[in-house]
Formats: structure tokens, C-alpha cells, sequence
């Protein structure tokens, strides 16, 4: 049976109901589930002290279990990443562990990938996707399958659908990528990926379009976006809209980017903080083919 350890590397967890409610689906999907302790630890806004939830990532890590998930993001991996001993992390890689989450954990994915080529996934976290009350709409049964499908092995590429214009695109590379704001804190840092000709894909919350595009647009001035193959962009979810905007949109945002970009950049990938989201394994080289407007992420 596979081994799922629930952990807490970031925000404080405090929805207990929702520990017990993820721990019950995950076992039902044949996962053998152990909540670490630190999804009890509780300092200021973190899940645990800096000192803590690096002994967490460790202990993890030591366990090597068949999959690694987060209970939850919010902030706290940036405050670790000069510390963390990276070989440590990877190590549970190569004896077969499978780090999972989205959100915060984009620090700690792309930190591995800098410093060892090791890979994870970009994919649903415990409290968040598994614990989602039926009243508020429970798992959604696409992430639910696309993450039991990854983490058996049987899973090999995920699809969807963009916008039109990019009718016969084919190219290979690295993916990598996740939440925006994670992303663009990397820059400049010894934890960011130096990754040329790949596959980027990003998505964002609580951020208007403004500050999308900013962000976006940091990439491009640094070289980040004219330098890969594609561009995936995923969902940009839980931003209000301002008066001062007068009509322009997060698509205003992205034709104003590709007006300064020649890299494809493609729109709908599902995936962000957002009920529905695909398995992306970061680190991994891919094939993206575009068929029409159907895109075919293989690995």
C-alpha cells in the first residue's frame, strides 16, 4: 500500500475538520495516510517555528514516503530556503517519495530543481482539495483521478483546452513553473531554476490584473519568458475588479504581454486555486502538441 504523509511545511493549519475529512478520501483512493505532527504546530502564522518546520521537511524527507502532501501553503517555505539541505530533500526523491502541492510549495519545488535537478509535482494539497466540505462542493472528482492517476504511475499526459491561434504548436522541454508571486520571488536568488527552452506555467490568487501583468511583465524584462518554448497560464482566481481598470482585464493584461513577447503564450490550462487542477510534474521534460485548440502535455 502507498504511504501518504499529510505535513505542514508553510501556514498554520487550523481546520481540523478538514484534516479528518482529507485523511478519509485519501484512504479511499488506497493511500495508506499518516498526518504528521506538524499540521498541529502552531506559531504566530506558520506551522511551527522556522526551526520546526525545517526538522518537518527532514523528517519528511527521512521517512521517504510514497507521496509527500502539503495540508495547506499560505507562507512560511521563503523564510527556509537558505537553510534547507537540498540533497536531503532529494534523496527521498531517488527512493521514490512524490512531493505534492501548489501554492507556497512552488519555493520549495523550483529551490530542488535549482539545486539538485530533482523533480515533484505541482498538484492538490490535503486540506485544501481533499478536506473541501460536500457543502462547499467537495473533491472535485478530475483532481481527485488525475492525482490518484499520477501517483500509481498510470498517468502520462493531461489536455485542455486554449484559445485559438496556436493550431499545430510542438514543442519539447522542461516544465516547470507554479504560482506566480512564488515565481518572480525567486528571481535573482540561488534557489531559482535556470531554465532555457522549457515549458512555464503559472497561476495566481487575490491578484488583479494590474499586478498579473507587472509580474508577467518582470519575467519578460529579465529574459524569463522570452527564453522558454511555451507559456501555460493557468487560473487567476479570487481578485476583485477596481473601478480605475475602465474595461481593462486579466485578457487586456495578456495581450499586452504578447504584444512584447514572441514565446507562445496559452491560456486555460486548469490548474491554480481552483477547485479543478491537473498533476504537472516540475522538473520533467515534456512534449506539448496543440491540435486545434486541444493541448496535450505528455511526459
Amino acid at each position: 500500500m502507498n504511504r501518504l504523509t499529510v505535513f505542514a511545511p508553510a501556514g498554520v493549519e487550523l481546520r481540523a475538520p478538514a484534516l479528518k475529512l482529507a485523511k478519509h478520501r485519501l484512504t479511499g483512493l488506497g493511500f495508506e495516510v499518516t498526518l504528521d505532527i506538524s499540521v498541529r504546530a502552531r506559531h504566530q502564522r506558520f506551522a511551527g517555528d522556522d526551526e520546526a518546520r525545517l526538522a518537518t521537511l527532514y523528517r519528511v524527507a527521512d521517512a521517504a514516503p510514497s507521496v509527500a502532501m502539503a495540508c495547506r501553503g499560505g507562507y512560511g517555505l521563503t523564510r527556509l530556503l537558505d537553510r534547507i539541505d537540498w540533497t536531503r530533500i532529494a534523496r527521498s526523491v531517488e527512493q521514490g517519495s512524490r512531493w505534492v502541492g501548489f501554492s507556497d510549495l512552488t519555493a520549495l519545488q523550483l529551490g530542488l530543481l535549482a539545486h539538485t535537478g530533482a523533480s515533484s509535482w505541482h498538484g492538490p494539497m490535503a486540506c485544501d482539495d481533499f478536506g473541501r466540505s460536500d457543502e462547499a462542493g467537495g473533491v472535485d472528482e478530475i483532481t481527485r483521478d488525475c492525482f490518484a492517476e499520477a501517483m500509481s504511475g498510470e498517468l502520462e499526459a493531461v489536455g485542455f483546452r486554449a484559445e485559438p491561434g496556436f493550431d499545430g504548436l510542438a514543442v519539447r522541454g522542461k516544465l516547470w513553473g507554479g504560482n506566480l508571486a512564488m515565481v518572480v520571488s525567486l528571481l535573482g536568488t540561488p534557489h531559482w531554476p535556470k531554465v532555457k527552452g522549457g515549458v512555464l506555467f503559472l497561476e495566481d490568487v487575490n491578484e488583479p490584473p494590474y499586478r498579473v501583468e507587472r509580474m508577467l511583465l518582470q519575467l519578460q524584462q529579465a529574459g524569463v519568458l522570452q527564453g522558454q518554448k511555451a507559456v501555460l497560464l493557468g487560473a487567476f482566481s479570487d481578485w476583485r475588479k477596481s473601478p480605475m481598470d475602465r474595461g481593462y482585464t486579466l485578457k487586456s493584461a495578456v495581450s499586452h504581454l504578447r504584444s512584447v513577447c514572441s514565446t507562445p503564450i496559452l491560456t486555460g490550462l486548469p490548474f491554480g486555486h481552483v477547485p479543478t487542477k491537473v498533476m504537472l510534474p516540475v522538473g520533467v521534460r515534456v512534449q506539448l502538441l496543440v491540435q486545434g485548440r486541444d493541448v496535450l502535455i505528455g511526459w
